[in-house]
């Protein structure tokens, strides 16, 4: 009876007799078993995956794809997949999985992890190109720099090359035609050294002697010039059909917007068309006519401004005279404090006030001041 009693077993940890105790897993096994885990897991998700989906076909559906009757087993080689061969032994080989198919979130998919034990310490902070190579910015080839295989003297000559291009100019100038007829000519001297460039972006047809000779026609206008000058609107101005205009760096800040420049004879052939002013007399009159309003608001603002200063300093006045009545009493404005009536107050002639141009009337009794507006 004592030899059949149940016994306690011995702990996992604690070793038998004869045996050594087992060692603990190594990082490396514990990540291969977690690893292994993982695909099988994968794997019977895909597989109850596809089961839902045969359930779910029609019986007929499901003996046409499988090619076996109802009640028949299914062979192995319809189950397994044909594409992979049977010696294959990884699990993330062939399809994707579906953990493999799981995205960042929106706000990280830009995200770039870096190893900034590998990194060089600029001091500056700041990312060197070598040390951050998924940012365009640094990588991208700046047009404007020299490149590093080129000399100086070879990117001064592509520097020249491309302002000329530009210019359609030396080598790049068109080629005149055996034809007179198809030759281009200047329509006020008939040369055939025309500016190019100008008849590209205006449309007109005039050499570099004509233009110096001819300032008044051919001189270029700011877009601010064309805009106070002939009283031209910004969708006017912006409309290269209707005006077009040549761009250049702006001089005073190169950072700061291209500048526009229009060429004279047709910015007046609009501003005196009928579609805008109609001739040069009614333009004048338009200005003048600006110019008097803007004055006339001009002296409207600064007699509210001095209305109000007026208003401001009679309230102070008031104050500081009910201040100093008989014995820090009140009293209404205009009261005789001493003879405790009513001042009347008799106003002299107007005098004119030779700096600031108003009239000013003054109390014979009390020596008060008050300014008068004529309109």
């Amino acid at each position: 009876m004592a030899d059949n009693r149940p016994s306690t077993p011995p702990r996992a940890g604690s070793s038998t007799a004869g045996t050594l105790p087992r060692s603990p897993l190594t990082p490396e096994q514990v990540r291969r078993i977690e690893m292994n885990r993982l695909k099988a897991k994968a794997i019977r998700d895909q597989n109850e995956a596809r089961a839902r989906g045969a359930t779910a076909q029609p019986a007929g559906a499901r003996a046409a794809s499988s090619g076996a009757l109802a009640g028949q087993k299914r062979s192995h080689g319809s189950m397994s997949r044909s594409d992979m061969p049977s010696t294959v032994r990884d699990g993330g080989a062939g399809p994707k999985l579906p953990h493999q198919d799981i995205l960042p979130a929106r706000n990280f998919s830009k995200y770039v992890e870096y190893d900034f034990s590998k990194m060089t310490d600029t001091k500056g902070g700041f990312l060197t190109a070598e040390d951050d190579p998924h940012n365009k910015a640094l990588h991208k080839a700046a047009a404007d720099e020299k490149p590093a295989h080129m000399t100086l003297q070879e990117w001064e000559r592509l520097q020249l090359l491309r302002s000329l291009r530009n210019q359609k100019a030396g080598p790049f100038e068109p080629g005149l035609s055996v034809l007179k007829k198809e030759n281009k000519t200047c329509k006020d001297c008939g040369s055939l050294e025309i500016d190019w460039k100008w008849e590209e972006v205006f449309g007109c047809r005039v050499c570099n002697s004509c233009k110096e000779k001819l300032p008044e026609k051919y001189s270029l206008l700011t877009k601010t010039e064309a805009r106070e000058d002939y009283l031209l609107t910004e969708p006017e101005l912006k409309d290269p059909e209707l005006l077009p205009h040549l761009e250049r760096p702006n001089p005073h800040k190169s950072t700061w917007n291209n500048m526009m420049l229009y060429l004279r004879y047709q910015i007046e052939e609009y501003a005196f068309s009928p579609k805008k002013w109609g001739s040069p007399e009614a333009l004048d009159a338009q200005f003048a006519k600006r110019e008097s309003e803007k004055k006339k608001r001009k002296e409207d603002k600064f007699r509210t401004k001095l209305q109000d200063l007026k208003k401001r300093t009679r309230v102070e006045a008031h104050r500081r005279s009910r201040a100093r009545g008989a014995g820090g009493g009140g009293g209404e404005f205009g009261d005789d404090i001493g003879g405790g009536g009513r001042h009347q107050h008799e106003w002299g002639r107007s005098v004119e006030n030779p700096e600031t141009g108003i009239g000013v009337k003054t109390c014979i009794e009390c020596g008060m001041e008050v300014e008068e507006l004529e309109f």
